[in-house]
């Protein structure tokens, strides 16, 4: 696996992926572009979430939503790395099973997010999850 990263104009950059897909970053304007540290807390949310989505629909659950809230601590002084990770995921669904949803959140943060456990090995992280419940179709 391969990125490029080049600098635009300031703080700007574009990171281009070896697969062709390109986004702006921005470690002093926020309005255009997320920052780098902001980008790992995206990539754990995404690789967790596709973790999450995957186990669940494997194990024939009606999932129709998955969204992962994201909280941070970071050093104090420089570098400023993070110290603590916590993921929040809100699994939306019908008749969705506690034991599955508990398993799928276990499954990707112990053995299958390697962001998040590469990530891990410097730093606190931690999960919790709810569960949404759909109401049944109510039927005339």
């Amino acid at each position: 696996m391969k990125a490029k990263v080049k600098w635009i104009d300031e703080m700007q950059m574009q990171g281009t992926t070896e697969s062709g897909h390109s986004l702006i970053m921005d470690g002093s304007n926020p309005g255009n572009g997320a920052s780098p540290m902001e980008m790992v807390l995206m990539a754990a949310g995404g690789c967790s979430t596709i973790d999450v989505v995957s186990i669940l629909q494997k194990a024939r659950q009606e999932i129709s939503d998955c969204q992962v809230e994201i909280d941070s601590e970071r050093a104090d002084s420089t570098p400023r790395v993070f110290t603590k990770i916590h993921l929040h995921f809100i699994v939306t669904g019908n008749k969705l099973s506690e034991k599955q949803v508990a398993r799928a959140v276990e499954l990707s943060m112990e053995k299958y997010c390697s962001v998040s456990l590469m990530l891990e090995k410097a730093l606190t992280i931690s999960h919790s999850y709810v569960i949404e419940q759909l109401a049944p179709q109510q039927t005339v």
